[in-house]
């Protein structure tokens, strides 16, 4: 099974995942600390659905994703009053256009469900370039974000108080959040990429002592668990997408529930 890691055939594949594996529980972090984490589904479907829309029109998934996560954010912000309720709204709006578009294109359903479901295997260097040129920067932006983004949940009246250019740090996070799900949506699926957000941060929460801990616990078992489900789906002639939610509740029960029997044994 190891073998396949390595075969020159899915090596593409593994590293578009693996750069997702990274970095989207990295960002389910941030989201679950604002408590916005209901957010990353609304802004994959809308942006699934935009670059649907753009495939039918013969756009490359750079012009497509980076227009969806435009959408995305504008909707985001325009939602941000109603909280999870905004998000759902943007959820069930996205997957309405998703499946519309697919259902009148010359697509067809089949580039529907592969965003929907995903299509890692069949990913290649543009999908790798999309996710690289997202990722490099989101990493790079973290230690800035950590402070500033935080703050802002906690002492949500320091910015206004102080008159900081607080559009700067909240702006960057909501874009490049946006392009990421976009990029990642594109290979990984919708739900692949909402559970290696959701589920990563959610195990880890509950027991990590810091900030630092619960992002690389994070990293951790969203990597884990995209290794396993990449070689499982492969030697099994599995779909990846349920293989990896799966994988991924499992690994995050298990997480909640050891510390919480650590925790009474202590």
């Amino acid at each position: 099974m190891m073998d396949l890691l390595f075969d020159p055939l899915f090596r593409l594949p593994l590293l578009i995942g693996l750069c997702a594996s990274i970095v989207l529980p990295l960002l389910g972090a941030f989201l679950h600390a604002r408590e916005e984490w209901l957010a990353a589904l609304g802004v994959a479907h809308v942006t699934a659905a935009a670059q649907l829309a753009g495939a039918a029109f013969g756009w490359p998934l750079l012009a497509s994703g980076f227009l969806g996560a435009v959408i995305a954010v504008a909707a985001k912000q325009l939602s941000a009053q109603q909280g999870n309720l905004g998000y759902a709204l943007m959820m069930l709006a996205g997957w309405a256009v998703l499946y519309l578009v697919a259902a009148n294109s010359s697509l067809g359903e089949s580039l529907g469900h592969a965003l929907s479901d995903g299509q890692i295997f069949l990913v290649g260097k543009e999908q790798f370039i999309a996710i690289l040129l997202v990722s490099l920067p989101f990493l790079a932006c973290i230690p800035w974000w950590s402070q500033r983004l935080l703050r802002a949940r906690f002492f949500s009246g320091y910015e206004q108080a102080n008159q900081l250019p607080a559009w700067r740090w909240h702006g960057s996070f909501d874009l490049l959040s946006a392009l990421l799900l976009a990029f990642s949506t594109a290979s990984l699926g919708l739900m692949a990429s909402f559970a290696l957000v959701v589920l990563p941060a959610w195990a880890v929460f509950g027991w990590s002592k810091s900030w630092k801990q619960s992002l690389v616990a994070s990293v951790v078992i969203g990597v884990i668990s995209y290794l396993l489900a990449f070689m499982i789906a492969l030697s099994e002639d599995q779909p990846f997408a349920p293989v990896q939610v799966a994988i991924l509740l499992m690994l995050a029960v298990l997480s909640r529930l050891s510390h919480l029997v650590i925790h009474r044994i202590k």
